[in-house]
């Protein structure tokens, strides 16, 4: 049954950021069903929230950096071969700009860790979603769009 057909479908929006620090990437260990998995710090949009504010607040909350986006990375699709579940990723780039060492981490994210991309690609075994890698890949090839690529209508 399709859209027409009046099937509703709605895929989980999600931000990501690729923050990068002398050559190393920030991403998170995170718990997920039962498993330590790598990740960027990403999570879903929240109502009435900008992509650009979901990323920054995303990338807080997981990490406890402070950071200012530098441009829009890309949009993936991916469908969850466990679960179905089909999830649309918008990926920035970003700066660190402050760290709050003392600020509890999301719940589920074991910690916060700094890997060069060699060790990052190493560990593909590990990470949450191809997703992962795939927007690395396209971080490190140089691919840049504007932020104001991103348009929000209030």
């Amino acid at each position: 049954m399709s859209y027409r057909q009046g099937r509703f479908w709605q895929p989980d929006v999600t931000v990501a950021t690729v923050v990068v620090r002398d050559g190393r990437l920030l991403v998170v260990e995170e718990t997920v069903s039962g498993q330590q998995v790598l990740n960027q710090p990403a999570g879903h949009l929240e109502p009435e929230e900008t992509l650009p504010a979901a990323a920054l607040r995303e990338t807080l909350e997981e990490t406890g950096w402070e950071v200012a986006l530098t441009a829009f990375v890309g949009a993936y699709q991916w469908t969850s071969p466990r679960d179905g579940r089909h999830f649309l990723r918008l990926a920035f780039a970003a700066e660190p700009v402050r760290h709050h060492p003392d600020r509890p981490l999301d719940e589920g994210i074991v910690r916060a860790l700094w890997l060069s991309p060699a060790e990052l690609a190493a560990r593909r075994t590990r990470h949450r979603s191809p997703l992962v890698w795939r927007v690395v890949e396209d971080y490190l090839a140089g691919r840049r769009l504007p932020l104001d690529a991103l348009t929000h209508c209030p």
